[in-house]
């Protein structure tokens, strides 16, 4: 949305919005509000993209709770630093990891380097594409979900192709949610 009349109705909507009422706005580009007022006045919380980012201890939590491996601490630095503590990147690095002998994982975090960009091509490229379709489809459709559970990803996935259920495909580890399930946080 990037029109004036849009711009001025919702700066106007913010002006006056009750105490008790808050907006949450998400957008890939700053929003042509008047967030330095917005800022200065302290009614402005921001999430960017580096608060999503995993720390350095987080990147190593994260890799030894997802592998058998002992990877050393230059070999996580390696990781974090390449996939710049994207859990994306490392969760496909760390299911990629788990299926190398444990000679090749030096070799496989040397070659696991590039931009961002580049990342994201290999990633897609030798790992995703080595996946079944039917592990493709459940990666895509659940991709935009903040936490798994079989209800839920059966309600998404309805018309496609059933995984195997007898497979292991959980990408994270797991915790009971409120109600007693098993849920996969992502």
């Amino acid at each position: 949305l990037d029109t004036a009349t849009i711009d001025q109705a919702l700066t106007f909507f913010i002006d006056h919005l009750p105490p008790t009422l808050h907006l949450v706005l998400t957008s890939r580009a700053d929003p042509n509000l008047p967030l330095a007022r917005l800022r200065a006045n302290r009614q402005l919380s921001e999430l960017r993209s580096a608060d999503l980012r995993f720390t350095p201890t987080e990147t190593a939590q994260f890799l030894a709770q997802m592998t058998d491996l002992n990877l050393a601490p230059a070999e996580v630095a390696a990781l974090d630093r390449r996939t710049e503590g994207w859990i994306a990147g490392l969760q496909m690095a760390a299911l990629s990891l788990g299926q190398r002998e444990t000679e090749a994982v030096a070799q496989f975090i040397e070659a696991f380097s590039g931009s961002h960009h580049y990342i994201m091509d290999y990633l897609v490229d030798e790992v995703l594409h080595q996946q079944p379709v039917e592990l493709q489809t459940f990666l895509l459709y659940t991709s935009i979900l903040d936490r798994l559970c079989g209800p839920l990803c059966e309600a998404i996935l309805r018309g496609t192709e059933p995984l195997d259920n007898g497979r292991d495909i959980t990408p994270a580890p797991t915790m009971p949610d409120a109600s007693g399930a098993q849920e996969i946080l992502a």
